[in-house]
């Protein structure tokens, strides 16, 4: 990894990853889908995670955009859908594959729009398809087999329980995400774009990428481990620091923890990760233990890294952002900084990316 010289008073990478012990280092609850186990246990030696090999080089060309919209769709065809999540997860996130066959090229960090099978009646009264979802893509360019053919999302099951009798409705269910999770292989998926600039990452191959996630907010986070990590990307070498900041319910919810403890483990100068788990861990005040509270605990180190030029990502459930805005307003107060003149400024740099929903 390339040494680096931090500025006066700024923490430097080495010293950042020796501020505590790496968290969750011992045997993750909750597995990998089997087919991503068997593609880990293919590449993993006695030196560590070895390169996959060569792929297709998907490195050229302009940043693809809408290749595919409502009108003319790409019809892709699942390969696999896996439930990645423990049994007392709250709910169910399913890791789906998705055959594209090179046709529907992607950056990480992009998303794809998907058209759920059915009708609706739009507000002149007339008979429409089903509106795009979209669902930011969980894979590199090069897919999870590394050939460039296929893709994956990341999907939580959407229900809904009505809270008078404490069952679930089945009317008012997410109608794409429970479509996608029931899928069978071979089932059709009408696809568009891919879309999307905000989460890219970025072309300096040493930087620091702060990524902050709840839920299935983990998706492009994964395309970004995989690509530094794991794939042996033609003419590409990241020699930065990823720190991930994972919100979810309890252990059961953690999602891609095998991966993310490979990487760890293998690259421990260069990858960290700390959760924040609401339903098992508590705050300094005694509180439920949500992600603005992990983030808080290391705002020192964090603030110094974003002042020399770190990148800071947040994606997930909109709903997180108020209660870390909130706390990013107290600490820059604290640091005796203007908090609106100072995420200016990051927002100008082009180091602060949010996708919400």
């Amino acid at each position: 990894m390339a040494s680096q010289v931090a500025a006066p008073g700024v923490l430097s990478q080495s010293q950042v990853m020796a501020g505590r012990p790496l968290v969750g280092a011992a045997r993750p609850r909750v597995q990998a889908p089997r087919e991503l186990r068997v593609v880990m246990q293919a590449v993993a030696t006695d030196a560590g995670v070895k390169k996959a090999v060569r792929p297709l080089s998907l490195e050229d060309g302009d940043l693809p955009m809408n290749t595919f919209k409502n009108k003319q769709p790409f019809v892709g065809e699942v390969i696999s859908v896996e439930r990645i999540v423990g049994p007392k997860a709250t709910g169910e996130t399913c890791h789906i594959r998705i055959r594209t066959k090179g046709k529907m090229p992607f950056w990480e960090g992009q998303s794809y729009g998907v058209i759920p099978p059915g009708t609706k009646i739009n507000s002149k009264g007339k008979e429409v398809p089903l509106g795009t979802r979209l669902y930011s893509i969980a894979s590199t360019r090069y897919g999870d087999s590394f050939d460039g053919q296929t893709t994956s999302l990341c999907v939580r099951r959407a229900t809904y329980t009505d809270p008078e009798t404490g069952k679930e409705d089945p009317s008012k269910k997410g109608i794409c995400s429970n479509f996608l999770c029931d899928a069978k292989k071979g089932t059709k998926v009408n696809m568009t774009g891919p879309t999307g600039k905000v989460l890219l990452m970025p072309e300096d191959k040493n930087a620091v990428l702060i990524m902050v996630a709840t839920g299935t907010g983990i998706a492009p986070y994964r395309a970004f481990w995989r690509r530094a990590f794991i794939e042996n990307v033609p003419q590409y070498k990241y020699t930065g620091l990823q720190w991930l900041f994972m919100g979810c319910a309890n252990s059961d919810a953690k999602l891609y923890d095998d991966e993310i403890q490979t990487c760890v483990q293998n690259f421990p100068d260069q990858f960290r990760v700390d959760y924040a788990l609401s339903r098992e861990q508590q705050n300094k005040s005694g509180g439920k233990m949500y992600i603005q509270d992990r983030i808080e605990e290391y705002s020192d180190q964090i603030f110094d890294l974003l002042a020399d030029g770190a990148h800071i990502y947040f994606c997930g459930l909109k709903g997180m952002m108020p209660g870390i805005t909130d706390m990013l307003q107290r600490v820059a107060k604290k640091r005796g900084l203007n908090f609106d003149t100072w995420l200016k400024d990051l927002k100008e740099a082009g180091t602060w990316h949010v996708e919400v929903y």
